[in-house]
């Protein structure tokens, strides 16, 4: 190249103008990992309508049954099969019992049971899969048998056996649909586990002389948190379908107690002629499972954008 040419080139690349105590100043500020995922989130519009409807259904839960004079279980024959009026808002049962407050204290425990299931479900299965991929070895192995003698168990055949067992009522169905409930939990964490113990980080804090407990909490399960939270996300809809199921086959909890289950069970019995007894509570019903299955998916996205389509 001659040196004429070369002379040309160099005049076109002019060193940007600036001070020099901006020219390593970061233009954006920083995001924390919540934040980012928040904003990914809010890009989301079918995820945050279905935050929104759940928002609104778990406030009209808590509540609804307060907006009416009338008690979920106080009966009156005299206003029995009333349909959706001023005073009654989604009609009285063969009892005179007000649908509206039946209908959103039924949400309040249906609500309750997956919420506490899937808590539990959680705890029981983070911890499991954390202590059984650390360990290692013949823990592991031991640890992971137990988890496939349990999967190879159905387990609505041990919650129908435990509440034919025990008197059915909130707590007996959470722990019922808790005693399989966490293998899939703990599988999940197990595997994302084995995963970061051989990540550059780990291995730089255990040769900084980092303590096992303390790589554990600050380290490993923080990274974990993506896969918990989609995973619980999926686990409260198919809580909710099963205390409705156990209810609606008669091994749930039982009338004049409230749930979503024992509702579509009454209206079942008066569909051809009451309509509107079923009507709400399937609507409810299907709305929950709807949402919270649209935003977990927008969760995984959110908080892991490799598994996006």
């Amino acid at each position: 190249m001659s040196e004429a040419l070369q002379h040309n080139i160099d005049h076109l690349f002019v060193p940007a103008k600036g001070k020099s105590a901006e020219q390593e100043k970061i233009s954006r500020p920083p995001l924390s990992a919540f934040q980012d995922s928040w904003i990914r989130l809010k890009k989301n519009k079918a995820a945050m309508v279905s935050l929104v409807i759940l928002i609104i259904l778990g406030l009209m839960a808590i509540i609804g049954p307060w907006l009416t004079s009338y008690s979920y279980f106080a009966t009156d024959y005299t206003a029995s099969f009333q349909k959706p009026n001023a005073e009654h808002w989604f009609g009285t049962d063969k009892f005179g019992r007000d649908q509206w407050a039946r209908v959103w204290y039924g949400t309040r425990i249906s609500l309750l049971i997956a919420v506490l299931a899937a808590t539990l479900d959680l705890i029981v299965g983070v911890a499991y899969g954390a202590i059984s991929a650390i360990a290692g070895g013949k823990v592991d192995n031991v640890m992971q048998r137990i988890v496939e003698i349990l999967i190879g168990v159905p387990s609505l055949i041990i919650i129908i056996l435990m509440l034919m067992i025990m008197k059915a009522d909130i707590f007996t169905i959470m722990i019922a649909m808790s005693i399989t409930g966490w293998v899939n939990m703990a599988r999940l964490v197990r595997a994302q586990v084995l995963k970061l113990k051989s990540q550059e980080f780990v291995l730089a804090a255990r040769t900084l002389g980092t303590s096992g407990t303390r790589i554990v909490f600050k380290h490993m399960i923080p990274n974990t948190i993506g896969i918990v939270v989609i995973n619980t996300m999926f686990t409260i809809p198919t809580a909710i379908f099963t205390e409705a199921f156990l209810s609606f086959i008669g091994l749930g909890l039982q009338a004049p107690k409230a749930s979503l289950g024992v509702l579509i069970q009454d209206g079942f019995q008066m569909i051809n002629s009451h309509y509107y007894l079923l009507l709400m509570p399937v609507v409810i019903i299907v709305a929950l499972m709807v949402t919270f299955n649209i935003l977990g998916d927008g969760l995984r996205d959110a908080l892991d954008p490799r598994m996006r389509k």
